[in-house]
């Protein structure tokens, strides 16, 4: 969930994507150490920034903000650069921890618990959850941000909410439980079009077997949601907790 929900329900009160620089110690440690391995892999293949940058699609420019942990590389960018360099995986070896330090150290254990959970149980009361949001309902969201978000962080954390939805191609396939307020499916954020290309999505995910989707009516006058948006996450062994 992202704090675009008050940021938005990408990543309730987390900042997803965590905009194009680490934000804090923890996440700047494993980017720096990555760009770090980058730069041994890339001088031990005797290429230069913009060789290597020709090779893998990236401007030299990028490579030595990657290189120097100044920006988070993108999971394409770390596939390639691990064929390009025949690394042997080193640099794919990364890739989850790097994707990680896209998100603030508040967040991240959240994204580690819902990338390994086997039920999640969602209710979200403002925006549809990040993990069932269309890319064309992710951008229409993140570019409504106050102050205004650069096409560069956009498009970051983009990248990231949908890296999040592999959740749904997982196996074993963990249980996905969804409540979305009436006034959640109703709201035109985007347009029209954005908002029925997200209604049909939910129809789409919603006919997997190990998804539910639920609509809280706005005629209920009861509501376990009044708090605002929360998920449940259960572990492998039982363990269960809650993240609002």
């Amino acid at each position: 969930m992202d704090s675009s929900e008050s940021m938005d329900q990408g990543e309730q009160g987390v900042r997803d994507g965590a905009g194009t620089r680490p934000e804090d110690e923890p996440g700047a440690g494993v980017v720096t150490a990555f760009g770090r391995q980058l730069k041994l892999l890339r001088i031990r293949a005797g290429l230069e920034r913009p060789e290597f940058g020709e090779r893998v699609g990236y401007a030299g420019q990028s490579v030595a903000s990657f290189e120097q942990g100044r920006r988070i590389p993108p999971p394409r960018f770390i596939d390639r650069a691990d064929e390009v360099l025949d690394a042997g995986g080193v640099l794919k070896a990364l890739k989850e921890e790097v994707a990680r330090a896209q998100y603030p150290a508040f967040f991240r254990d959240m994204a580690r618990l819902e990338a390994e959970a086997v039920e999640l149980c969602v209710y979200d009361s403002h925006v549809v959850n990040g993990l069932l949001q269309t890319e064309e309902y992710m951008r229409s969201l993140l570019a409504m941000r106050r102050p205004l978000l650069d096409e560069e962080t956009i498009e970051l954390r983009v990248t990231a909410r949908l890296a999040r939805q592999e959740i749904f191609s997982r196996w074993p396939a963990p249980l996905l439980s969804f409540v979305l307020e009436e006034t959640v499916m109703r709201k035109p954020l985007g347009g029209k079009a954005v908002l029925r290309g997200q209604l049909e999505q939910l129809l789409l995910i919603g006919q997997k077997r190990n998804v539910e989707i639920q609509v809280m009516p706005l005629d209920r006058e009861d509501n376990a949601g009044v708090d605002g948006p929360f998920t449940v996450i259960t572990r492998k062994g039982g363990e269960q907790l809650t993240y609002m």
